[in-house]
């Protein structure tokens, strides 16, 4: 099992509202002109991306890396898609020397829990994964040009605590997803890993000492 070690526990990163407004990076389609107008101008205040997650330069350690694909569309739904998508995650995490802690992948999103030195490493890794599984999905399709992939987003983990209520999140989100009734239902999961390499009771108990409150609001619903 991958431990965070003590680079970076405490941290602060913005929140999502900060960094898209209150509701999240799909909101922004439904506001009014004028809410359109203060976003930007409250993120070009702050030199962020207009319309993209920022990356903001917080250092190495420990990171629950995002990314959904555009509007949440379910374009990877078949085992041997999922099984892709999974080994090619693992090697961008390879190819970037980043240890992964926890992950879960899903038909229209994927989670990882990773500790990196420079995060634009991993960015550049999985940008590689977005273009060759969206060159695939469009293929498959035949819609060539459409976009597959919104960009991923990044919160650096601020303490230990932080640490396990990220993967107890990862463990469960498919049942809150609604892709499996059990989190052992879903092959696509570190959390067989982590019961080949503990056990259900120290699963359990990971689940019970962290619980996730409102963990995942507003930017993974």
């Amino acid at each position: 099992m991958v431990r965070p070690d003590e680079s970076g526990h405490y941290e602060l990163t913005l929140s999502l509202r900060a960094r898209f407004g209150a509701g999240g990076m799909y909101d922004y389609r439904r506001m009014t002109p004028e809410q359109k107008r203060a976003v930007v101008e409250a993120r070009r205040a702050q030199r962020f991306p207009l319309h993209k997650p920022p990356h903001l330069k917080l250092g190495p350690g420990w990171y629950l890396v995002s990314a959904a694909t555009y509007e949440h569309q379910h374009h990877f739904s078949e085992a041997a898609e999922l099984t892709a998508l999974q080994r090619r995650l693992f090697e961008a995490c390879e190819k970037a020397a980043a240890p992964c802690a926890g992950w879960v992948v899903m038909p229209n999103h994927y989670h990882l829990l990773v500790q990196l030195q420079e995060l634009p490493v991993l960015g550049t890794a999985l940008g590689a994964v977005h273009g060759r599984s969206g060159r695939y999905a469009n293929q498959r399709d035949r819609t060539a040009g459409r976009r597959v992939w919104y960009k991923y987003s990044d919160r650096k983990v601020r303490s230990e605590r932080h640490f396990w209520t990220c993967l107890h999140y990862i463990m469960i989100n498919p049942v809150k997803h609604v892709f499996a009734e059990e989190p052992f239902d879903w092959p696509w999961s570190c959390i067989h890993e982590l019961r080949r390499q503990h056990s259900e009771t120290w699963i359990e108990d990971v689940r019970r000492d962290y619980p996730l409150r409102e963990f995942g609001k507003e930017w993974d619903d």
